[in-house]
Parts: structure tokens; sequence; C-alpha cells
């Protein structure tokens, strides 16, 4: 058990995520992003399970065939898709369960998150294209995932890897939350979202 190594990990992650938001106008997210990993439900497994390269979620998981601190997580914070996980509205579709869209805002946290958490798993060799290839490894695999969010932060992330940080936050800020852009929705609408 190492609880001051998870302890800084996860203050570290709290941090640049709430720089981020604070860069973006998103000052309440900022605050409150990730509170529930202080949480003696999440605290006590990270730091049980704490590694320091890897999210300790991973290793409960490996050990128990589930992470209960992973399920505590994201039932408690809406920057997560898996958040937004319901039952399908059609259930003529052949799916019983399916992704509803993320609001813009819960999605610029989320691509704050991950580049977060690249850059705190990462260390030294963090580059700005590390999110991108985290997300197009596991795409594939994220049936669940509204294909409106899913369009949204693979535009996000690619625009984070080929134009850099300054560029994207001042996207996401002016553009993206301000629902001015359209390159990320295919000419579909999407009034939801604020």
């Amino acid at each position: 058990m190492d609880v001051i190594g998870h302890f800084k990990t996860i203050t570290r992650h709290h941090n640049l995520v709430m720089g981020y938001c604070f860069r973006a106008g998103l000052y309440r997210q900022g605050l409150l992003h990730d509170l529930s990993k202080y949480s003696p439900e999440e605290f006590l497994v990270g730091a049980k399970y704490f590694q320091g390269n890897r999210s300790p979620n991973n290793a409960e998981r490996e050990e128990k065939g589930v992470s209960l601190s992973w399920l505590h997580h994201k039932g408690r914070n809406k920057h997560h898709y898996e958040y937004w996980i319901d039952y399908s509205g059609d259930m003529n579709d052949g799916r019983v369960l399916a992704g509803a869209q993320m609001p813009r805002r819960y999605v610029a946290e989320m691509i704050f998150d991950r580049v977060s958490a690249s850059r705190v798993y990462k260390g030294e060799a963090y580059t700005d294209s590390c999110p991108l290839e985290y997300f197009l490894a596991t795409r594939d695999k994220c049936w669940f995932i509204h294909p409106v969010t899913l369009r949204q932060m693979e535009f996000l992330l690619r625009m984070w890897a080929e134009q850099g940080e300054d560029h994207t936050i001042r996207y996401i800020r002016y553009v993206f939350l301000k629902k001015k852009d359209c390159a990320c929705r295919k000419g579909r609408s999407d009034n939801r979202g604020k």
C-alpha cells in the first residue's frame, strides 16, 4: 500500500485537469474534478493497488475480475462516457444498452482528463500525441459511446496532437463550448450539451 504515492498522483492529476478546465472557462468542473478519488471507497483501493504508471483500477480488476473503485468512480463523474450508458430508447435496434450523447462541457473535461492521465502516467515520455494514440488503440472496443461524442473526442484529440495544447484549449473555450463548430459533427444537428 502506497498512500503517499497515490495521494501525490491523484492530486497532480486533479491539478492538471483543473488548470486546463480553468483555461477553458470551466471553473466549477475544474474545482470538482475527480473529488470522489479522495473518498474511502476509491482512495483506499487506489493506495492498495498503486503502481505509479497506470490506473490502480486496472490492477484491482485483474485481481478481482471487477474494479469496485471504478464502478464507484464512473457513477459519480460525468466526464466519463461510461456515466452516460443507459438502456436504449429504441429496443428494436438490437441493443439493450447504448451511450447517450455527452454534453459538450463534459466532453471537454474528458479530453483534459485523458491528456492529464497521459501526462501523469507517461512522465518524460509524454507527447501531445499520447492521448490520441491511446484513444485510437481502444476506439473499436468502445461501441457504447454515442457516435457524436466519439467524433467529438477524436476531433479534439487529433487537434491536440496536431496543433497543440494552447490552440486546442482556445478552440474548446471559444468555439466548441459555444457550439460554433461543425467540423466534429459531420453535418448532424447537435442542440444538446450545454
